[in-house]
């Protein structure tokens, strides 16, 4: 039986699911993002290098072998090029398979970090269901005094809603320190990063948290039900932002857009609408229902029916279908009206 698990490219809403943790940094200005890679690690690379937002910093180095997010982070520590670079500012930890954290949350959760002025500051977020998840254990006074994965969990700490979400903003100086005094003396024999948050409240340092406001945002993607979930999401999402900003949709929720589809404005889209890759449609164009489109480009005010198209081009108030088929290179001139049944390629 073939595993169930998604792999770091499988694709939300058209980009690879580590690229849209990817954009949400960038969005922040940061000055260097360092990418730690295991399994599929050349193909993570290649697609990352070939998709990264623009003017984004980034580096790679690879976890040989598999012995924990602590081990993790502390080679990811490696792909800074100078110990400089960690004297300062802030350094944030995220997980690759959260790819619905919003930039306004990070922005917040950075924040909130230099204004408590604390050696590590936790995103945590509160779950009907934590199984899974490590628990954040608190003193009677509110305190945040550890994180207790799943596995290692009593039963009254598995009782616990409040869990980790794997994002962390640390002090840069004190990281490294503190995960060399984590151990692998636990259930799965691996370095958790979550240790670090008690070896640094025992140091003496703050130790503060933030609670996320919808826990849904900092999910993680772990197997093909939650990446359906996650699918479902973004698209809310992307409708919703379409929609605020001119573009008319009939049912929203039958409408399937990638983040790299381009719309313009007053643009109208009918039911079972699905729009993928870098497809564009120009202002006051008309599509669907029933409209399959990939990397097609469609002028402005054509009007498509029951089309089905790759990478081809619809000119400006040209009408296409019902029924009609784009085959790779066609090319449908302005204010063209094909028919029903419509078939043809002119490269173009």
């Amino acid at each position: 039986m073939r595993s169930s698990l998604p792999k770091p490219l499988h694709r939300l809403c058209g980009r690879p699911m580590v690229l849209h943790v990817l954009d949400a940094l960038n969005t922040l200005c940061v000055d260097h993002v360092v990418v730690v890679v295991g399994f599929h690690g050349v193909e993570v690379i290649k697609a990352i290098e070939s998709e990264a937002p623009d003017g984004l910093s980034l580096s790679f180095v690879e976890q040989h072998e598999r012995r924990g997010t602590g081990d993790a982070v502390a080679v990811g520590l490696t792909g800074f090029e100078r110990d400089s670079d960690l004297d300062e500012g802030e350094l944030l930890v995220l997980p690759g398979d959260a790819p619905l954290v919003r930039p306004e949350t990070l922005r917040r959760f950075v924040e909130a970090h230099r204004q408590q002025r604390s050696g590590v500051t936790l995103l945590s977020a509160v779950m009907g269901d934590p199984t899974g998840y490590g628990r954040i254990v608190r003193s009677r006074n509110g305190r945040v005094l550890k994180i207790v994965e799943h596995g290692d969990a009593t039963e009254a700490e598995r009782e616990i809603h409040e869990v980790a979400t794997s994002i962390y903003c640390f002090d840069p100086p004190i990281l490294a320190p503190s995960l060399r005094r984590i151990s692998s003396d636990n259930v799965q024999g691996e370095y958790y990063l979550t240790d670090v948050v008690a070896v640094l409240g025992e140091a003496g340092y703050l130790v503060a948290s933030m609670v996320v406001d919808d826990a849904r945002e900092v999910a993680g993607v772990n197997d093909r039900s939650q990446l359906a979930i996650a699918q479902e999401t973004l698209r809310n999402r992307i409708n919703s932002d379409w929609m605020r900003r001119g573009v008319t949709m009939l049912n929203p929720n039958q409408v399937y857009l990638d983040t790299t589809v381009e719309l313009g404005e007053e643009v109208t889209l009918f039911p079972n609408v699905v729009l993928e890759g870098k497809t564009v449609i120009e202002s006051g164009a008309v599509i669907g229902p029933d409209c399959h489109l990939v990397d097609t480009t469609v002028g402005a005010c054509a009007v498509l029916r029951s089309v089905d198209a790759l990478r081809a081009h619809v000119g400006a108030n040209a009408e296409v279908g019902p029924f009609a088929v784009l085959a790779p290179g066609t090319a449908v001139a302005d204010g063209e009206v094909t028919g029903p049944y419509f078939a043809a390629v002119a490269p173009f």
